[in-house]
């Protein structure tokens, strides 16, 4: 899965994608990217390009009728997504992309408690990055809730060396040439939406950082920083 990531600067996006203003809302750096809260995404724009918008992350799709928003629904596996119900509409018809830096994932270790000396379990954060350090562009599905608000999915793959050491999952990171293609409208026959996902990326290296990150709280430069 993908808890949280580290989302660039408004003029970094724009930067990096070429990206037209649709949307003048300032989009700061945040290191720390909570589930449920309003986050930058591209989606299709004027001339066949690019085009920064908002939208909550946590996909509540038209037909919810429920109060409360739906659970898990941060991240979308991509394997299941073309036949399940709370994806499959997206899927074919309403795609988006998310700009990032890199991610969080936590990864299952021991270590022996200082006061007793017993061995205890505990999660230890990594910050996973392109190793060039580049921003990336996760695959995600769009759907506008009954509300009217746009909100979002991450999809996600079975992690890849050297992913996979940290975690079983990652999300689905799509190469530049293949951006403007995963939101067009036109683009809806499944197994093309699922020949993009096949040609995800996964060159990325990953180090151990502090588990401040565990924090709502904290959002700073130091999060990212390696042990």
């Amino acid at each position: 899965m993908c808890g949280r990531y580290v989302s660039p600067e408004r003029a970094a996006i724009e930067r990096a994608w070429q990206v037209g203003r649709g949307n003048s809302n300032p989009f700061g750096r945040r290191f720390n990217v909570l589930p449920t809260t309003e986050i930058p995404i591209l989606v299709a724009g004027g001339a066949g390009g690019l085009e920064l918008a908002e939208a909550r992350w946590g996909l509540i799709p038209s037909w919810w009728k429920q109060d409360k928003p739906p659970s898990y629904s941060i991240n979308a596996r991509a394997e299941e997504a073309a036949a399940k119900p709370m994806w499959r509409h997206a899927w074919r018809h309403s795609r988006c992309l998310i700009p990032a830096e890199g991610w969080y994932e936590w990864q299952a270790a021991q270590r022996t408690d200082p006061a007793s000396g017993e061995i205890r379990a505990y999660k230890q954060p990594h910050y996973i990055f392109r190793r060039d350090r580049k921003p990336v562009c996760f695959a995600a599905l769009l759907e506008t809730s009954p509300s009217a608000q746009l909100t979002c999915a991450i999809l996600t793959r079975a992690a890849a060396a050297p992913v996979a050491e940290v975690h079983d999952r990652m999300p689905v990171v799509l190469p530049d040439e293949l951006l403007v293609r995963w939101v067009r409208t036109d683009v809806d026959q499944p197994e093309d939406v699922d020949g993009m996902v096949k040609l995800a990326q996964s060159n990325f290296a990953h180090y151990a950082v502090s588990t401040k990150i565990n924090s709502a709280r904290n959002d700073d430069p130091e999060l990212i920083a390696p042990l």
